[in-house]
């Protein structure tokens, strides 16, 4: 075994069983130092990392098997192992591991004494381990860094002939980047295993889009994969023979080295929002797709520092090339560079022309780097470009606003203090804006990257400058330069939950997801809601989304292969995450102290190895005792402020779903109702509001906005600029006693003009669209839809249109509702008896005409959505004839999105 340095300890103890345990310990000291110790050996140890380590030794299988239920994964890893040399000697067992994974148990079996795990508080972990020292039996287990991977090392001295079994299970929790789920698991045993064999099992209630499987071992495992699914459930197993992992055709060395790679997606066709609940516990999943992009306003502050020069440089020069294509010109960037003097590209924000982009690239090439660090004035003066330009209103106030930091070392010109650089940027950064870190290599302290960015609502990555440094930027520069929506809110009905993992979120990029995690207050509920709030490009969307409480539990219990722990291990996963981020940003001693405390309940009581954490592995008679300290970084948890006081969505209005009228006229006290005899498939128009403007006499369709009729003169035309409300008819199944068929409205749409923007409700799905953008919200959930400050309801159970009496639209509103935004004078008399005793006649006087009219009823069901309420109202027969203007035929229009322009 070859020496680590100062910092690691070696224990080497003749135990009177007759083995020893080998085992690299890491000892406890300042991040930075350990993050620099550990650069010095990384590259050899992955260079030859080998998962079973020993001479003359027969490795008799390797077995890997994850078990992903709804996006949570349960990892186990097995080997067994025999010493089949003529003497004594050490077995190593390492598994590199994700850096976002906790483990959660390590056992061998050694000779038939096995030894079991137990999670424990560090301190008493420490305690523990200096007993065993003292006696002799004990030794640690580290993880390193590897890239994105670490590794759990361990070794047992052992006599010949001795069989050991080594098993390590970790748990972490999928996370969607670029539109989809990625595991990974390292396969490098270093060495031909008469029985290899992977197995991943996914689960997905809502239903598996795809799953693909990557080649990264190289060819020659061409066909081995073989992958099952269904709809719901996926088998991919990677089992090579012998023969199949030979390395060439007379080789005696293994070919299986890389990494074997699943990706998959959730079904999520018109779902944006799943509400799961299992255990007593709830996750909710919110992906939405298809929705327009946000504008966005980008700062790229690039380090140009002399620790940059060479391949770093380079490969940065090369990333920003394709990130400055990325831009619109929609969006507004500037660029600032920095060593010990800060340099501006342009002092202001500029539109992402192809002129602007350009320039930008020119002014990057020719950068040459050189001299100190000056972050604390570089970042500042960032800050202050975005300030300028939201203070002079240059930028659009839903857009998104964001500093994109790229640096390789400590700062070491100016504000050189890392906690008062952390001050200065949280003090002027607004809330709406967003700092992501990129730390390139291992120069850079990337705790203190993370905790900035964290604290202003970002995130941080670090980039492996000798690993394709450019494809790294340019990947974690997709992951967040599509921003689909601002503000995002899910909350829960009151005393229906509890212990909720952060549920307000400041951005939504697509590609990615928002999950919230908690406790089910009563389980005894058939059903749990949640209502999800959020700002888009051009619309406010809130979100119903319900769930049967027991349902997916039944459903668990038939699946052979699934993680039937998921929702309370994701809740605890998600909420420790949480909390290490919130303990490192805490201000005080005695708030860190709390936060401390809550972890390591957590972590003990779910089982997890965190920092504050160990792991205590102990014979089961408690003879003998190998005690595990982990000091690795946890996985990264965006930081996100649970809002303070916030308020419940508006509720969903219900309305009618037949095709008759109800007009409230609040000046005479009274209702009014109509029907419209018309056939399935006419398409109504319900409000039109061009805006002002001059036309000639009678109503003029427009089959879309921005199109006229030949027969019109142009200089007549009022090109539509406002709002359009349709609605097309079905007919029921079966005619009526009369020989007529029923119509009730199939589809209903709202479209706005210039925006583009439209709601289309049918049957089957709601559909928002702008442009050639579209989003679909399927029956399972409701929708409640704002236009820019227009609200019009989206309905679950029924179809139809309810237009309150304080609208906002233009004199020139128009429709079989919009008209009656002004209320025309009427008046009833002549009230008598009619041929039904229960439904009074009387004569109306209306614009003009005398109508005879009928007193019944009509069902509303905007308060009773189920059986409705009944409204007294006076009948217009003959489809309205003389209460509307014109002919009911004046208002079938060709398509769900004309207008109708009424002169």
């Amino acid at each position: 075994m070859r020496s680590l340095g100062a910092l690691v300890l070696l224990v080497l103890v003749q135990w009177s069983r007759g083995f020893e345990f080998v085992v690299e310990g890491d000892r406890v000291g300042d991040a930075g130092h350990r993050e620099r110790h550990k650069r010095a050996f990384l590259t050899s140890e992955e260079e030859d990392f080998e998962a079973i380590r020993g001479d003359d030794i027969t490795v008799k299988s390797y077995k890997v098997e994850s078990r992903i239920t709804s996006r949570f994964a349960h990892t186990t890893v097995r080997s067994s192992v025999v010493n089949s040399g003529s003497k004594s000697q050490s077995i190593g067992f390492n598994v590199q591991i994700p850096k976002k994974a906790f483990i959660t148990n390590f056992t061998m079996n050694v000779n038939g004494i096995i030894f079991k795990g137990s999670v424990k508080e560090k301190s008493v972990a420490r305690n523990l381990y200096s007993q065993a020292r003292a006696k002799g039996k004990a030794a640690g287990i580290v993880r390193t860094n590897s890239q994105d991977m670490e590794t759990f090392k361990t070794e047992v001295h052992v006599p010949p002939g001795s069989h050991i079994e080594f098993e390590l299970h970790y748990q972490e929790m999928m996370t969607r980047k670029l539109g989809f789920y990625e595991h990974s698991l390292h396969l490098q045993p270093g060495r031909l295993v008469p029985q290899f064999q992977v197995d991943v099992h996914i689960y997905e209630p809502r239903g598996i889009s795809f799953v693909e499987t990557s080649n990264a071992l190289g060819e020659r495992f061409h066909g081995v994969t073989k992958v099952n699914s269904t709809k719901d459930k996926a088998h991919i197993v990677f089992k090579p023979t012998l023969q199949q992992q030979q390395k060439c055709d007379n080789c005696t060395a293994s070919g299986v080295d890389g990494r074997f790679t699943v990706t998959y997606d959730v079904e999520r066709e018109g779902v944006a929002g799943e509400l799961q609940v299992s255990d007593g516990h709830f996750v909710q999943f919110f992906a939405p797709t298809n929705l327009p992009p946000l504008p966005k306003n980008i700062v790229f502050v690039i380090d140009v520092s002399g620790s940059m020069w060479g391949v770093k440089m380079k490969q940065t020069v090369e990333a920003m090339q394709t990130i400055l294509d990325d831009l619109t010109i929609d969006d507004y960037f500037s660029v600032i560079d920095f060593n010990h003097n800060v340099r501006c590209w342009s002092d202001d924000l500029v539109p992402g022309s192809s002129i602007q982009v350009a320039a930008a690239k020119k002014y990057i090439q020719g950068i040459k780097p050189n001299g100190g660090t000056n972050i604390n004035e570089a970042l500042l003066r960032a800050v202050q470009m975005l300030l300028k330009a939201s203070n002079q209103r240059l930028i659009d106030p839903r857009s998104v606003s964001m500093i994109i930091l790229v640096s390789d070392g400590d700062p070491t010109v100016g504000e050189i203090k890392l906690h008062i650089i952390q001050k200065n940027v949280k003090r002027v950064m607004k809330e709406e804006f967003s700092l992501f870190s990129l730390g390139i290599g291992f120069d850079v302290d990337y705790d203190f990257l993370e905790r900035i960015a964290t604290e202003n609502r970002g995130m941080a990555q670090r980039v492996y400058s000798n690993h394709a440094a450019s494809e790294q930027l340019r990947k974690f520069y997709s992951q967040v330069s599509t921003p689909l929506l601002r503000q995002i809110s899910i909350q829960f009905p009151e005393d229906t939950v509890s212990n909720v993992t952060y549920s307000r979120f400041d951005k939504f990029f697509s590609g990615s997801e928002l999950v919230v995690a908690g406790k089910v207050l009563n389980t005894q509920d058939t059903t749990l809601t949640s209502f999800t709030t959020a700002s888009g490009a051009s619309l406010d969307l809130t979100l119903q989304t319900d769930t049967e409480i027991g349902e997916l539990d039944a459903k668990l219990a038939l699946q052979q292969h699934s993680f039937t722990g998921f929702a309370r291990q994701m809740w605890a996963y998600i909420t420790v995450n949480q909390l290490i981020t919130e303990r490192s940003l805490a201000p005080t001693a005695i708030q860190k102290r709390r936060i401390t405390q809550r972890i390591m309940r957590l972590a003990v009581e779910h089982q997890f190895v965190t920092p504050l954490t160990a792991l205590l592995v102990e014979s089961e008679d408690g003879a003998e005792r190998l005690l595990t300290l982990v000091y690795s970084k946890p996985p990264w948890a965006p930081t996100q402020v649970p809002p303070k006081d916030a308020k419940r969505p508006p509720p969903v209005i219900w309305v009618d779903s037949d095709p008759h009228f109800i007009v409230h006229l609040p000046r005479n006290k009274m209702e009014v109702c109509f029907n419209i005899d018309s056939r399935p498939g006419h398409i109504l128009n319900l409000v039109s509001d061009p805006g002002t403007g001059t036309l000639g006499p009678g109503p003029h369709r427009y089959p879309r906005a921005r199109s006229w009729s030949p027969q019109v003169p142009l200089s007549q035309v009022l090109v539509p600029t406002g709002l359009a409300v349709n609605g097309r008819l079905v007919g029921a199944k079966r005619p009526r006693a009369d020989g007529k068929t029923s119509t009730y409205f199939g589809a209903i749409s709202v479209f706005s003009e210039p925006d583009g923007v439209s709601v289309t409700v049918d049957t089957e799905r709601i559909v928002v669209s702008e442009g050639g953008w579209g989003y679909n919200i399927t029956w399972s959930a409701s929708a409640n839809i704002t236009l820019h400050g227009r609200k019009h309801p989206v309905n679950v159970d029924f179809l139809g249109i309810y237009i309150p009496t304080d609208n906002r639209y233009s004199p020139r509103v128009h429709g079989l509702i919009g008209q009656f935004s002004t209320e025309p004078e009427v008046k009833v008399h002549h009230i008598h008896q009619g041929a039904d005793p229960l439904k009074p006649e009387a004569t109306m006087e209306v614009k003009g005409n005398q109508l005879s009219v009928t007193r019944g009823w009509q069902k509303d069901y905007r308060q009773d959505r189920n059986e409705g309420s009944d409204v007294f109202c006076w009948f217009i027969h003959n489809s309205g004839k003389g209460f509307i203007d014109g002919h009911y035929t004046s208002y079938i229009v060709p398509h769900l999105h004309s207008f109708l322009l009424w002169a």
